[in-house]
């Protein structure tokens, strides 16, 4: 008894300090689950803010614009529920010119960041967001976008820019200026690798115009999208000229005069639309084959419409969209840079299900002759497919090259160059119809079987030769009175398909409706094609 009673003190000192030990675990508990809470409230708290972008009064006035913003953009852009966003709490770190207060500093940034699915296949998406100091790019906004960039890049997967933005964000100097050449080095390590397309949606100003000029294509919105390197006020103080931002860098003078834009979309929700159709024809890298889906349209249709579509005078034009029409899948053609260089067609069809790229001479428009602005928009559209493993199909209608000094002082011999360099240099699959004229080094240019044609056909109605009859006699037969009969003895000689396929410079003279017959039999039939250039850094195209 005595013992126990000893013992009382050092049990009571023992509970207490359990106890003690006990209510304070129990107050960890609590404060740790405290603090756990208030980080889940500021988490729900910032991502609320976020989701919100620069507010309602901002959102509000993008709507008013006939803008989307840049949330509801990634929405429509790809499949529902699909996206997965990164960097939805970053903030700039700049502390000059008051940007440290709470109010200047929102989540993201400017810039909606991740990637997603159209149709089921994987892209990476950035998109700018004006309601956000305007979408200027600061340095964490740059990170964002050169960190999907880096995703895209290791994974196969092409990017997509959905472009809104004001510029660098003068705050920041050098920082933001740093921030666009860190994206223009991705732009150029990925061309090539990974298709890239630009979609400018609002402004696009200064340095923020390069990178997507670097891009594979820059599509625009009219009367809301703009590209200059620098503004109307900056041209008037600079060149006494008045010029509005629709005429300096507005959609119709950049896909019509300057080329600098690939196409012009009704308003937002038309671009998108586009987007994912254009995305559909696309591989997802240079690792892939061109797409290939289920087509109904059976691949030995036959054409009849063809046999008649050109016309029996040699100088009279046809379109030659109503000839790629007429062979491609159900009609559809999704034509790139139409209103440019209106006498070359460029574009992405479908043949048996396959991707293809194609390029045709447009005898309606300056008689599908070759002239600068032409050659540069076929040669990149060429180089593009190669690239990206898209068989290509020319059609040849060429009478040659546009003659006449601006030509010649424009560089016509150089840029020409880029056109017959670009079919050269391409090791993809190459089909070639000659429809009617094919005279001169146009002849040679246009995919011929000298410069890489893996077939190469012609219709009857082609014309292989140097040049046309009538001019040919007035050189052949110059100071002679009656040449009549020479002219008619030219034509029978030289103005038919005999003399090329009597040398093996085409494969065939086929009839104009088994065309796609064709077409599609031979896309089959050399799908399996493997050809290397010779080991090189890079060549040096004639830029």
């Amino acid at each position: 008894m005595a013992h126990t009673l000893r013992r009382i003190p050092t049990l009571l000192a023992r509970s207490l300090a359990n106890n003690a030990s006990k209510n304070c675990r129990i107050q960890t508990r609590t404060c740790f689950a405290t603090a756990i809470q208030h980080t889940l409230d500021k988490i729900d708290s910032k991502r609320t803010r976020a989701l919100e972008g620069g507010g309602k009064r901002r959102t509000d006035a993008q709507h008013a614009r006939g803008k989307l913003t840049a949330r509801e953009r990634i929405n429509l852009l790809v499949d529902p529920g699909s996206f997965v966003e990164f960097d939805m709490f970053a903030e700039h770190r700049c502390s000059d010119f008051g940007m440290d207060s709470d109010e200047k500093r929102h989540p993201g940034d400017g810039v909606v960041t991740g990637h997603g699915l159209i149709n089921g296949r994987v892209t990476y998406v950035f998109s700018q967001d004006f309601t956000v100091h305007g979408g200027t790019l600061s340095s964490a906004h740059a990170k964002k976008i050169c960190k999907i960039m880096d995703h895209a890049l290791n994974t196969g997967a092409p990017v997509i820019g959905l472009n809104d933005s004001g510029g660098a964000r003068i705050q920041e100097g050098v920082e933001s200026l740093a921030g666009y050449a860190d994206i223009f080095h991705r732009n150029v390590m990925a061309s090539g690798v990974i298709p890239q397309i630009s979609l400018i949606m609002g402004p696009c100003a200064g340095g923020a115009v390069y990178s997507p000029a670097l891009t594979d294509f820059t599509f625009m919105i009219k009367d809301t999208s703009y590209l200059f390197i620098t503004g109307p006020d900056v041209v008037k103080a600079v060149t006494q000229e008045d010029v509005t931002h629709e005429q300096l860098g507005g959609a119709k003078t950049h896909t019509s005069v300057s080329g600098v834009a690939h196409g012009a979309f009704e308003n937002d929700i038309d671009g998108l639309t586009k987007l994912r159709e254009l995305f559909s024809y696309l591989p997802l890298s240079n690792r892939d084959p061109a797409p290939i889906v289920q087509s109904d349209d059976p691949a030995n249709r036959l054409v009849p419409v063809l046999d008649h579509i050109v016309p029996f005078e040699s100088i009279k034009p046809y379109d030659m969209l109503d000839v790629i029409h007429a062979i491609v899948d159900n009609r559809s053609f999704f034509e790139i840079m139409p209103a440019y260089a209106k006498n070359i067609v460029i574009g992405f069809a479908r043949m048996n299900g396959r991707t293809v790229g194609i390029v045709g001479n447009q005898p309606k428009v300056a008689s599908g002759c070759l002239d600068i602005n032409s050659s540069v928009k076929g040669a990149r559209f060429v180089r593009f497919c190669d690239a990206f493993n898209i068989p290509l199909i020319t059609f040849v209608d060429v009478p040659g090259f546009l003659p006449g000094t601006s030509q010649e002082y424009g560089g016509i011999i150089r840029h020409g160059a880029k056109l017959l360099y670009a079919y050269s240099e391409a090791t993809v699959l190459k089909i070639t119809v000659i429809t009617r004229k094919a005279y001169g080094g146009a002849y040679d240019v246009m995919s011929s079987k000298h410069i890489g044609g893996d077939i190469n056909y012609t219709w009857p109605t082609a014309e292989v030769a140097v040049m046309g009859a009538q001019g040919a006699v007035k050189i052949i037969f110059r100071g002679e009175s009656d040449i009549a009969q020479a002219e008619q003895e030219y034509i029978e000689k030289f103005a038919n398909p005999f003399p090329a396929a009597v040398r093996g410079f085409v494969d065939d003279i086929i009839q104009p409706s088994t065309t796609r017959v064709r077409l599609c039999r031979d896309l089959d039939l050399l799908s399996t094609k493997k050809k290397e250039n010779p080991t090189k850094k890079h060549a040096n195209m004639p830029l």
